[in-house]
């Protein structure tokens, strides 16, 4: 696989050919929520640790989240991952075209 001007190609048989890959819209959160549950390499965990990549695992999907201590789930998470030194890592997934990404998704990074 390789990156040119922001397309992505893959690499043919015996190096001869470039296979591109076109960019597509998910038609729905569920299909990239799927793929990161099933591919959790697909987090960016380099950009944490160039040296030591991450190695996600993942804990539960759809984690209710309260507001307070022993209080009720206010809100939800679509994944709850751990990395290979127990740190936990919560991942929210928004299509481009959701506007709640603007005013209701909040992104901590710690």
């Amino acid at each position: 696989m390789t990156v040119q001007g922001g397309r992505i190609f893959l690499v043919g048989p015996n190096s001869e050919s470039l296979i591109p890959s076109d960019q597509q819209p998910y038609g729905q959160e569920i299909v990239i929520q799927e793929l990161l549950a099933r591919y959790p390499d697909l987090l960016a965990g380099e950009q944490i640790s160039p040296e030591e990549l991450r190695r996600w695992l993942l804990v539960t999907r759809e984690m209710l989240v309260p507001d307070a201590e022993a209080g009720g789930g206010r809100w939800s998470l679509d994944h709850l991952f751990i990395d290979q030194d127990g740190i936990p890592t919560f991942v929210e997934c928004k299509r481009a075209a959701d506007t709640r990404s603007r005013r209701e998704v909040v992104a901590l990074n710690a």
